[in-house]
């Protein structure tokens, strides 16, 4: 797997109040990830781009919510999280990638 498809695993960082408490007190920092990725390209990808290793991946699939668009029924996309848990003496900083 090349860079560019590690980057298509890993989407974006996923931003809350419950994902910053966990990046802070358990280094355990959150991502929406492609929703047929593996916990082992979730991993992979993570200690390739950031240059840290993985203790432990947790995967939910978030199912999309029912919304209305212009008064008609409809559904919002569903999407999966990836919860990645660092080695101690790891740190990451979604802000910046190498």
């Amino acid at each position: 797997m090349n860079l560019e498809q590690k980057f298509i695993v890993l989407r974006e960082p996923h931003t809350s109040e419950k994902s910053t408490i966990l990046a802070d007190k358990l280094k355990q920092y959150a991502f929406k990830v492609s929703t047929d990725a593996t916990k082992l390209d979730i991993k992979n990808a993570v200690e390739a781009i950031f240059n840290v290793k993985v203790e432990k991946v947790s995967t939910i699939n978030v199912k999309g919510k029912s919304k209305r668009f212009r008064g008609r029924p409809g559904k919002r996309s569903d999407w999966k999280k990836a919860y990645v848990a660092l080695q101690a003496g790891f740190d990451l900083d979604v802000a910046s990638v190498d």
